[in-house]
């Protein structure tokens, strides 16, 4: 059953309520199809492999036009059309990307290995966007909930507090000992 869904510009925002008597958060971030983009990110990148292969039968690199061509492949898979959050309150939390050839990759982190979920704003000289990351215990860095997009912040913020709720931590909580 899907509560209500959020659409911007770049993102749909799809969240559901799955199993157990809906115990199961699932948070959806799906890339909104635009007909006319697709259709000039295939060809502009059917332009640049047909002058790479062309550049490099030219200069007569036959090892090399062999060792390019899976490079090729990855780069045109490798955009993800769907990232998902499923939150499990007593267990914890599995991340999902669903790539644009089909392909899921999954990570599952345990409910007791996440000190705390952080909205973070990022800033670069070209850009500002904001992004949800996890705390954990035991690890140095943070983990990113969304490795390849950049959801809006009112997205960010019902996921955050999705998670907020399922690790036990107090939404203004500033320290572990603050939520506790």
């Amino acid at each position: 059953m899907t509560d209500f869904s959020m659409v911007n510009r770049r993102y749909s925002y799809l969240p559901e309520c799955k199993w157990l008597l809906e115990a199961t958060d699932m948070h959806h971030v799906v890339v909104r199809k635009s007909n006319a983009k697709d259709f000039f990110v295939c060809l502009s990148a059917l332009i640049v492999v047909a002058n790479a292969r062309r550049f490099i039968n030219h200069q007569s690199f036959v090892g090399l036009s062999s060792e390019c061509a899976p490079c090729q492949s990855n780069v045109l898979e490798s955009c993800h059309e769907r990232e998902s959050v499923v939150v499990i309150p007593t267990f914890g939390v599995q991340l999902e990307a669903h790539d644009v050839s089909g392909r899921i990759v999954h990570r599952f982190i345990p409910i007791c290995k996440i000190l705390k979920p952080v909205l973070l704003e990022c800033a670069s000289p070209v850009t500002c966007y904001w992004s949800l990351s996890l705390l954990l215990r035991g690890e140095a860095e943070l983990v990113l909930v969304f490795k390849e997009l950049r959801p809006h912040v009112k997205m960010l913020i019902l996921i955050w507090k999705a998670l907020c709720d399922a690790s036990g931590i107090k939404e203004g909580a500033d320290t572990w000992e603050d939520a506790n």
